[in-house]
């Protein structure tokens, strides 16, 4: 005798839940690129869902924009296991960042919000695997005695982040063309992390 047992509806809710997360995922990034300070309301309207429902997945704001970093960090690493971050230092370190300048030039106002609500230490955190990238090519130039040793690698390595960011928010303010970032970047950080007295590599476009 036929019949349906209570398995397929379970499983068509589950199906519909990460349909709904998604849908809100994809609007708060959305919402969050283009105004950082965009509500729940906003984010719940674009996503097609209520906001009962945005709440059933997300009890704050501060947690979704949690799940959107993470989203959009997994997206970062995706790009940049693409970068070819072999051979010369100094030529893997530009492409690496000029990879980077990307991410954080398309992302800059959702890693705004999530600045502004979550720990420091949790949107420190996030930025593990990108920082670890730099540190290794910075670490292997140092090995070659191309890249300075009389401070650390992870200061260097923060400096340089600190740099990208820093052009983020000229570029949003209108005093830096996003074209010239990825190269304005590298010049400095070259600059900065050339061992004293060696030359400094020319950045090429």
């Amino acid at each position: 005798m036929g019949g349906t047992t209570g398995a397929e509806p379970v499983r068509q809710q589950r199906a519909d839940a990460r349909r709904n997360v998604a849908a809100i995922l994809d609007a708060a990034v959305l919402c969050l690129t283009e105004h950082p300070d965009a509500s729940l309301a906003d984010i719940a309207q674009a996503a097609g869902v209520g906001r009962v429902t945005l709440y059933g997945h997300f009890k704050s704001r501060a947690e979704l924009l949690d799940a959107v970093l993470i989203r959009t960090m997994a997206e970062a690493d995706a790009v940049l296991d693409a970068v070819d971050t072999a051979g010369e230092p100094a030529a893997a370190l530009t492409r690496l960042v000029e990879a980077s300048w990307q991410i954080v030039h398309r992302f800059r106002s959702v890693y705004r919000a999530a600045g502004r609500e979550l720990p420091p230490e949790r949107f420190h955190d996030s930025h593990d695997r990108v920082r670890r990238r730099l540190q290794t090519i910075i670490e292997r130039g140092r090995r070659a005695g191309v890249f300075r040793t009389d401070v650390t690698a992870k200061w260097l390595t923060a400096a340089t982040v600190g740099l990208m960011h820093a052009a983020a928010e000229e570029s949003a303010a209108g005093r830096l063309a996003p074209h010239d970032a990825p190269l304005f970047i590298s010049a400095i950080v070259l600059a900065a992390l050339t061992a004293p007295g060696a030359p400094v590599p020319a950045v090429r476009r």
